[in-house]
C-alpha cells in the first residue's frame, strides 16, 4: 500500500491508505476501440448479465502492469481459459469481472496492512454506473457495497471543504448529516470459487 493525504485544513490532516490498480475503466474503453467488442461502455452491463457465468473466461487488464498488491509493472495483459464455447459476452463478462477482482486484491491488502476489517466499501466514478459490477463486487466482497450516486466523490469534497473555508457550512459535522440517498448492494451468493481462479491466472500466466 501506500499512503496519501486524503483532505486537509488549517487545523486537521486526515491521511489515507491508496491502492493502485493501473488498468479499470481502460479495459473497457479498449475493448470499444481497439477490439471492437462493444460500441458503448453502457453495453457491458447488458452484456455481462446474458450469459451465466465468465465461461471460465479471466481477463487479466495488465496492459501498464500490475498495481497493488502484486506490483508486477513488467506484466502483459491477456486473456487465459477461451474455448469454442467463449463468446463475445463471457470475454466483456470477464473484463467487467477483472474490475472487482482487483479491487477486492486492494482491499484484502489494506485489511491486512491497517489490521482492521472493512465494514462497507462506498464507490463513485464512473464504473459505479455499472450495476454488475457493483453486485458481484459485493458478492466477492461478502460485504455492503454503497454506491452515493456521484460520479466524482473528490470534486464533491473540495466543494464541501470550500463550503467549510466560506462558512457555508459551520463545521465537518453538518456535512455528515446532509441528506444523501446511496444505493446499497448485499451480497447475495458465493464466489470464493471465481476469485480462486482469478488467483490462479494471474500466478501462471
Amino acid at each position: 500500500m501506500v499512503s496519501t493525504i486524503c483532505w486537509s485544513t488549517e487545523d486537521k490532516i486526515q491521511f489515507a491508505m491508496e491502492g493502485v490498480i493501473v488498468t479499470c475503466g481502460g479495459t473497457i474503453e479498449w475493448l470499444r476501440n481497439e477490439v471492437g467488442l462493444i460500441d458503448d461502455s453502457q453495453q457491458t452491463e447488458s452484456m455481462a448479465n446474458a450469459v451465466d457465468n465468465n465461461n471460465g473466461v479471466y481477463v487479466i487488464p495488465a496492459f501498464s502492469g500490475l498495481g497493488t498488491p502484486h506490483w508486477d509493472m513488467t506484466r502483459k495483459a491477456s486473456i487465459v481459459g477461451l474455448t469454442f464455447s467463449a463468446n463475445k459476452n463471457h470475454i466483456v463478462r470477464a473484463a467487467l469481472e477483472s474490475i472487482a477482482y482487483q479491487v477486492k486484491d486492494v482491499v484484502d491488502a489494506m485489511e491486512r496492512d491497517a489490521e482492521v476489517k472493512l465494514d462497507q466499501l462506498m464507490v463513485d466514478g464512473g464504473i459505479s454506473s455499472n450495476e454488475f459490477v457493483l453486485q458481484f463486487l459485493s458478492d466477492l466482497l461478502q460485504k455492503k457495497v454503497v454506491n452515493l450516486g456521484v460520479a466524482d466523490v473528490s470534486a464533491l469534497g473540495a466543494a464541501y471543504l470550500a463550503g467549510l473555508k466560506s462558512g457555508m457550512f459551520q463545521n465537518i459535522d453538518i456535512l455528515r448529516s446532509l441528506p444523501s440517498r446511496p444505493k446499497v448492494y448485499q451480497p447475495k451468493t458465493n464466489v470464493d470459487h471465481l476469485y480462486a481462479g482469478w488467483q490462479k491466472a494471474i500466478k501462471n500466466h
